[in-house]
């Protein structure tokens, strides 16, 4: 990857992770996780690129303890903090946990029922798994027990008021099973252990509620960011005819929508602080 990382925050990052970012744009592919590898060029990799430089650069440099919430199989976290963070990832899928091959500890359990220690970790990591579970409140109140003084919570999850997250939010789980393997080209999609799982879209998922819950709970934003939904350069690439119909009605809707909302920002990063 030899692109420039261009970054477009809703919130300001901090200065001094720019340099970091530079270095992760020029890196080699060994070098970069398999899931950030796997995203199509768009804004959805470049705001990952920016998550890992924010995360290069205020956690500490010494080992880390990591709790992965949902983690699963797959993790978006650079491979340099993944190799001096001792990580302990929680799911309640027991082929997710059996195809784990990164974390030091494995729990088969509920996130949202869960409890750690409190203080017990420097980062939690909560990506595409709040959307997933019907008490987010419980699960934002578990993960921020367990973090340190000053630890830092990254959650990645797709925007409910977004034209993907409408779409996701309506209509069957079959369709969902329908789109990963006929549009999305994943042929073991719905099997056990295997993407998409079911999808509940409590409240605090929007991003406005999430935000006025971390305000509310001694969380400070440190990064924030709604980007363009991965599907939509997946598709220009494998559907193009389907793909340039939604960027059609994506365009009409956005011309019609009031202010400066873009319906095709299906997902967003967010990085709280523990003050």
């Amino acid at each position: 990857m030899n692109k420039t990382v261009t970054i477009d925050l809703t919130r300001a990052a901090p200065a001094d992770v720019t340099a970091d970012l530079r270095v992760m744009a020029g890196a080699t592919a060994a070098e970069l996780p398999q899931a950030l590898l796997e995203l199509a060029p768009g804004e959805a990799r470049d705001s990952l690129l920016a998550v890992h430089g924010i995360l290069g650069s205020r956690l500490p440099p010494a080992r880390l303890s990591i709790y992965e919430a949902g983690g699963g199989s797959t993790s978006f976290l650079p491979l340099d903090v993944l190799r001096r963070a001792h990580v302990t990832v929680v799911d309640i899928d027991e082929d997710q946990i059996r195809n784990n091959d990164y974390a030091q500890e494995a729990i088969l359990g509920d996130v949202q029922v869960h409890r750690f220690a409190p203080g017990s970790f420097d980062l939690v990591i909560c990506y595409n798994v709040i959307e997933h579970l019907p008490d987010v409140e419980a699960a934002l109140s578990r993960f921020c027990e367990s973090l340190k003084q000053g630890g830092l919570m990254f959650i990645g999850a797709p925007n409910p008021n977004s034209l993907s997250g409408v779409v996701t939010k309506y209509s069957p789980h079959w369709f969902h099973v329908w789109f990963y393997r006929h549009v999305r080209g994943e042929k073991q999609a719905g099997q056990p252990g295997e993407p998409p799982f079911p999808t509940f879209f409590h409240p605090l998922v929007t991003l406005s509620n999430l935000e006025a819950y971390a305000n509310a709970h001694g969380l400070e934003v440190t990064y924030l960011k709604e980007f363009e939904s991965p599907r939509f350069p997946e598709m220009r690439t494998r559907k193009p005819a389907l793909a340039a119909l939604l960027d059609a009605a994506a365009t009409v809707m956005n011309f019609l929508i009031p202010g400066k909302r873009d319906v095709r920002h299906g997902d967003y990063h967010v990085i709280l602080r523990k003050r």
